[in-house]
């Protein structure tokens, strides 16, 4: 079935193969558009250089009006996270074909 959030999700999707951010990759897990893999990479020069820190995101039929639930699969001290590694991003924003992700 294809609806409203699955088809926003194929179109982000297709946007981020033809211009991947720096520093973040993701992708759909074993064919389900609504659950994702996605990897972040430690940026230079910072506490987190050479880290990689490895989430899945999990979509609902209301996106993109509600955030994914985000879970960082990898191990990391983030001070907006619980005890699980969960995080939960309030807005995921397209800004000139790029993501930007408001906490």
């Amino acid at each position: 079935m294809s609806t409203p959030a699955r088809k926003r999700l194929m179109r982000d999707f297709k946007r981020l193969q033809q211009d991947p951010p720096a520093g973040i990759s993701g992708a759909p897990h074993d064919n389900n558009i609504m659950l994702w893999n996605a990897v972040i990479f430690g940026p230079d020069d910072t506490p987190w250089d050479g880290g990689t820190f490895k989430l899945t995101l999990q979509f609902t039929e209301d996106y993109p009006n509600k955030p994914p639930t985000v879970r960082f699969v990898s191990r990391m001290f983030h001070p907006n996270s619980m005890t699980l590694y969960i995080l939960f991003i309030h807005i995921v924003v397209f800004r000139n074909n790029k993501i930007i992700l408001r906490y």
